[in-house]
């Protein structure tokens, strides 16, 4: 049976699709813009002459940036720590959640109470690089991937999740049956948090993928830079040439063409940087959604 739309509903409907048209267009339009400008003529760019289509379309920031072999080895470091860091924030947090969530677990609530004081309290900046030089993480690779290996919010929606969602019948169920706590876990538990497993996979992903500060502070070795901190270094150099050349006096046709390539470069940095996460969202956005529902209504 259809129901029948009356005036105020479709006043409100039609309100509705227009706010969200704007929303929408608000949103897409930054992200459009910045891709338009990393491929136009930087002058029209700076001019306020190119707001939506590209204009005077040249690669040429794409290619100054694809000739620097860091670049390269930066997106391989970069894969590296996220599906290394990934996996290994998998394995803590899912393991760490379902042992919070079991009833019979010998002291629980201290491990829990434990944990959440790392929420609210850390060691410090100076403390944590004393300890990361003192276990001998600096300047190493591992550094990325185990430092932060876990976060006690996701510990928390996971622990959430597994006391929701997995009936504890079940459970009980399968070790009448003669189940020890590890195949329930890996053969009865797991295959029934796809979701949970997944909406941490995606969060994991994100924060390794976007990860700066961890490396600015411990990674001076060249070969295991990771993207971001490449991106930054070769944006500043652009810029650090364009001022060497300014100071230069009777060089402004130099100084005016290293100008218009750093600018390039910034956007098509962005795009660079931004493209594979922005690529895999849709993909995994309603797990995304998911998640924060879990976190914000039963967290």
């Amino acid at each position: 049976m259809q129901v029948q739309e009356t005036k105020a509903d479709k006043l409100f409907n039609t309100t509705n699709i227009v706010i969200l048209v704007v929303i929408l267009l608000l949103t897409l339009y930054p992200l459009w813009f910045i891709v338009s400008a990393s491929i136009s003529n930087p002058d029209l760019v700076n001019s306020g002459k190119m707001l939506l289509w590209p204009k005077d379309i040249s690669f040429a920031g794409y290619k100054s940036i694809f000739h620097d072999s860091s670049i390269l080895r930066g997106y391989f470091n970069t894969i590296l720590y996220t599906v290394g860091g990934t996996v290994i924030n998998l394995i803590v947090t899912v393991m760490a959640g379902y042992a919070l969530s079991r009833k019979d677990f010998v002291g629980g609530k201290f491990f829990t109470i434990m944990f959440l004081i790392t929420m609210f309290f850390s060691g410090g900046l100076i403390p944590t690089f004393m300890t990361v030089k003192s276990v001998g993480l600096y300047n190493s690779p591992w550094v990325m991937v185990i430092l932060g290996a876990t976060s006690m919010t996701n510990i928390i929606i996971t622990r959430t999740f597994f006391q929701t969602t997995i009936p504890t019948e079940v459970q009980e169920a399968a070790q009448i049956d003669g189940c020890s706590n590890i195949r329930l876990f890996l053969q009865v538990v797991l295959p029934l948090s796809s979701a949970i497993v997944a909406v941490m996979a995606l969060f994991s992903a994100v924060a390794h993928w976007n990860g700066y500060f961890t490396a600015l502070i411990y990674i001076r070795d060249e070969q295991w830079k990771p993207l971001q901190i490449v991106l930054r270094e070769t944006l500043l150099k652009s810029q650090f040439n364009a001022n060497l050349l300014q100071q230069g006096g009777d060089t402004a046709g130099l100084l005016q063409e290293e100008l218009r390539a750093a600018e390039q470069i910034k956007y098509a940095l962005i795009v660079i940087a931004s493209l594979p996460v922005m690529a895999m969202y849709p993909f995994v956005q309603k797990y995304f959604v998911k998640g924060v529902t879990l976190g914000s209504v039963k967290g």
